[in-house]
């Protein structure tokens, strides 16, 4: 049987409270937060993916999407990631923004995935559209697609104060050496790479690297693509799940990620009001400390 998360948020008595729980209640709690080391800024500890913010401006799923961004906004959430290759998510993000009036609330990631100077600039500005606003926080250059090129646009553009940061992401280990290098090449604010508690594989080099250089970072894919919900099936949260105060098994896979010594920002793909609750709560309360960390490594292995 394959287990989704839709399941096992069902079998958790601690999520199904936390996903009715008042905004009032919510706010008590302040999420943790973590820092970006090029500036120094604060942004909350977890981010949201908007990968599958897609289709009719007038579909039925446009309810849904609304409400769990006000979730997420009303929750304390503020980062947010998309990418024009994903569909029409910016014109759907950004009427959401606009209809809430959240935009300027919110810190807004996008990026480029252009060859061409012409391009790229075309593609950038059809974000700016889209999304709204005078600046991004971040423009990223998607899978390192154009890097060289679009770099020196963005490198002008946030001089200029169009954006505040600047990044590359990849989800692709065979492209962990050209980022590398990449990183080393390049003043960079931001990496975005897939990371998780059964994939390890950015540990090896960029993850370090970034520490080094004072890069922040972004992690997609924090739940290996659903495959650590599988994993677990209907296991039973283990005892040291209340050591880092995780009540759900996505906010223990979340909750490794940010304790990485990066101060790594996960952004999940929430497009459920519930799931964005249940994400947010990963950003309050303990961390797993290093030897937790290693525990939890011990744990999640033999599944996979």
């Amino acid at each position: 049987m394959k287990f989704t998360r839709r399941n096992l948020i069902k079998t958790a008595a601690g999520i199904a409270a936390g996903a009715s729980l008042p905004k009032s209640l919510l706010a008590q709690a302040s999420l943790n937060m973590t820092t970006i080391p090029s500036s120094g800024q604060q942004v909350p500890h977890i981010g949201m993916g908007c990968r599958n913010y897609r289709g009719s401006l007038n579909s039925e799923e446009m309810p849904v999407f609304r409400e769990t961004f006000a979730a997420f906004h009303g929750g304390g959430g503020k980062v947010i990631d998309t990418s024009p290759n994903y569909g029409n998510s910016e014109e759907i993000i950004g009427r959401i923004m606009r209809d809430q009036s959240i935009r300027n609330d919110l810190w807004v990631a996008t990026k480029v995935d252009r060859q061409d100077r012409a391009s790229g600039i075309e593609r950038m500005e059809n974000s700016f559209e889209l999304l709204g606003g005078d600046s991004f926080e971040l423009m990223q250059v998607h899978n390192l697609r154009g890097t060289e090129i679009q770099l020196e646009t963005m490198k002008a553009w946030k001089e200029q104060g169009r954006f505040r940061y600047i990044g590359i992401t990849t989800s692709n280990a065979r492209q962990y050496e050209e980022m590398g290098e990449i990183m080393n090449a390049h003043e960079l604010d931001f990496i975005q790479v897939d990371y998780s508690m059964g994939n390890r594989n950015a540990n090896d080099r960029l993850l370090p690297l970034a520490q080094d250089r004072g890069i922040a970072v972004l992690v997609n894919l924090p739940f290996g693509r659903g495959r650590l919900f599988n994993a677990v099936g209907d296991r039973a949260l283990p005892d040291w799940a209340a050591d880092i105060d995780a009540t759900s098994w996505a906010q223990v896979f979340l909750k490794y990620v940010m304790s990485h010594p990066t101060g790594a920002i996960p952004i999940p793909g929430t497009t459920k009001p519930h799931h964005a609750v249940d994400n947010l709560n990963a950003a309050r309360g303990r961390l797993p400390d290093a030897a937790l960390r290693a525990e939890m490594e011990r744990f999640i292995d033999p599944l996979l």
